[in-house]
C-alpha cells in the first residue's frame, strides 16, 4: 500500500514540475516578446524625434529665405498679397454638405409634395422573416 502511494505521489510531483516548467518557459518567451516590442517602440519614438528635429532645421525661416533668393529665377516666387488670403466662411461648401438634387429625392421618394414611387415591382415570395 505504501509503495503504491509513493509511486502515485512521485508521478503527481513530476507532472506538477513539468507543468510548472512549461508555464515558466512560456512566460519567459512572452517576456522576450515584450522586450522586443518595447525596443521597436523606442526605436520608432527616437526616429520620430529625429524627424521632428530635422523638420525644424529644414523649415527655419532664415534657411527658407536663402533658398528663395537662390531659386528666385527658376521658381519666380512672389509674396502672397493680403487680399489673396481667404477666411473659412469664404470657402465653398463641401460636397457632403450640398443638398441632393431633386431627381435623387424623387427616386428615394423624399421629394416635397410628390408621392413616393415604387422603385421596382416586388415578388410575392413569402420568406417568413417579414409579415405581409
Amino acid at each position: 500500500m505504501l509503495r503504491t502511494f509513493d509511486i502515485v505521489l512521485i508521478v503527481v510531483m513530476t507532472a506538477a514540475a513539468t507543468v510548472t516548467y512549461t508555464i515558466k518557459h512560456q512566460a519567459e518567451n512572452k517576456l522576450e516578446e515584450v522586450r522586443k516590442l518595447e525596443a521597436e517602440i523606442k526605436l520608432e519614438e527616437d526616429t520620430i524625434d529625429l524627424l521632428r528635429a530635422d523638420w525644424a532645421l529644414l523649415s527655419q525661416p532664415n534657411r527658407l529665405e536663402k533658398l528663395v533668393t537662390v531659386y528666385q529665377q527658376d521658381l519666380q516666387l512672389t509674396p502672397t498679397a493680403s487680399t489673396q488670403l481667404a477666411r473659412p466662411e469664404e470657402l465653398p461648401m463641401l460636397k457632403a454638405d450640398l443638398p441632393p438634387p431633386e431627381d435623387v429625392l424623387e427616386v428615394m421618394g423624399m421629394a416635397k409634395g410628390k408621392p413616393k414611387k415604387p422603385l421596382a415591382k416586388t415578388d410575392n415570395i413569402a420568406t417568413g422573416s417579414v409579415a405581409r
